[in-house]
């Protein structure tokens, strides 16, 4: 088969419509645990502030396997390293449910972020090497990912209340194995049209004028914004378990409005993409970090129905910046590179996004609340307004040769 033919498969793409399915899988399976942590604990003879430790590793290697993954894409293939991520995260999820301890589960979850840490600088790149419309794909890709987010605690939510921790861990892997059998058969031909040539041909081995300002504030971006992310998507589905008992108490019913917070709020993503196809993303990426600001520091006062109203307003903003970071390297990094770049920033991103678990443990032990936490994620928010801030004003980019 050609996927298997080295030279060949370099020139292999798979449809925009796999990664999304992927990017939406990548996500979801990310956050089994975070809606399971509390009924695991329970079996494990754990409270949620310990049980939460042990998806630690899962967390830092979903970042810091980034790198390998990346550099092993572009050295070799992206199609042949994009193929491996589904049967690895599947894999992890079984073991997840077979786990006698909560060292075999901690391990389990390191298996689920070592392959899925293969997605984003692999699928993102792939995606991107076609940069028609980039901002706009970009913007429906991260939807899908957000959905991803959105599904994790609905579904897990209501497999624990039907059966219990551990199938929800097990109907996913049985989803991603699937996936990745049908995948295998759904890479195509790299077509690319003539301007898109032209454009190769003048961007070999190239970086953009400003490249290395661009890529401290994208620094700054991502760590900030990474932890800003990885704290909320992960915290949510128990932030409204602890702060929404006006309305509920139903740990499936708190799953679902988190799940609705997350997939509505996706939805920003395609207004956000078509707005950095038409203006300046510095100007886009400062709004949002003010959105974030202002509104996870409202959030911190409140509880039930303002709450969430609030938050589902910040994560308009939140997830409204996924993708703009990602065009932006778009214009200033040569496609062979882009893997390895975004290697990078995802490892920056994932590895700020991992420290979620043990910092939030720390800081629930030592008498804090949840609505202290926000406060916290709120001054964060700000230093992406100046990340923003500092980005060069945008001309006509000229690429330089390095």
């Amino acid at each position: 088969m050609r996927l298997f033919n080295l030279k060949h498969s370099r020139n292999l793409v798979l449809p925009d419509t796999y990664i999304n399915i992927g990017h939406f899988l990548d996500h979801f399976m990310m956050l089994i645990f975070a809606k399971s942590a509390f009924d695991a604990g329970r079996e494990f003879g754990l409270t949620y502030d310990e049980i939460i430790v042990y998806g630690t590793l899962g967390m830092f290697l979903f970042g810091a396997a980034s790198p390998l993954a990346g550099w092993l894409a572009d050295k070799y293939s992206r199609s042949i390293i994009i193929t491996i991520y589904p049967f690895g995260v599947g894999l992890g999820s079984l073991m997840c449910f077979f786990s006698s301890s909560p060292f075999m589960l901690g391990i389990s979850l390191g298996i689920i972020g070592f392959f899925a840490a293969i997605f984003h600088p692999v699928g993102i790149a792939m995606l991107i090497r076609n940069t028609d419309k980039v901002g706009f794909r970009l913007g429906i890709n991260g939807v899908w990912g957000n959905m991803g987010v959105a599904a994790a605690p609905v579904l897990t939510g209501f497999l624990i209340v039907y059966s219990d921790w551990r199938t929800g861990f097990l109907v996913p892997a049985i989803i991603c194995l699937v996936f990745g059998v049908i995948q295998f058969y759904g890479f195509i031909e790299l077509k690319i049209n003539q301007a898109q040539k032209k454009e190769s041909k003048f961007e070999k081995s190239s970086f953009a004028d400003g490249w290395k300002i661009v890529l401290s504030s994208l620094t700054m971006t991502t760590l900030a914004g990474g932890f800003v992310f990885g704290s909320l998507t992960f915290l949510i589905p128990r932030l409204f378990e602890v702060n929404l008992n006006g309305i509920t108490t139903d740990i499936a019913i708190t799953g679902l409005l988190a799940g609705l917070v997350y997939a509505i709020a996706s939805f920003s993503q395609i207004g956000v993409g078509l707005l950095i196809d038409r203006f300046p993303p510095k100007y886009v990426l400062a709004i949002m970090g003010l959105g974030q600001f202002i509104l996870i520091y409202i959030s911190s006062f409140y509880f039930d129905y303002i709450l969430l109203f609030v938050i589902l307003m910040a994560m308009l903003f939140v997830f409204g910046q996924v993708p703009i970071t990602d065009a932006i390297l778009v214009r200033y990094i040569d496609d062979k590179w882009r893997a390895r770049v975004l290697s990078v920033k995802f490892l920056i991103n994932l590895c700020a996004g991992a420290s979620v678990l043990p910092l939030t443990s720390i800081f629930l032990k030592s008498g804090f609340s949840f609505n202290d936490l926000l406060k916290v994620l709120s001054i964060l928010a700000v230093f992406v307004i100046i990340s923003a801030l500092i980005l060069p004003n945008e001309k006509k980019l000229k690429l330089k040769t390095t």
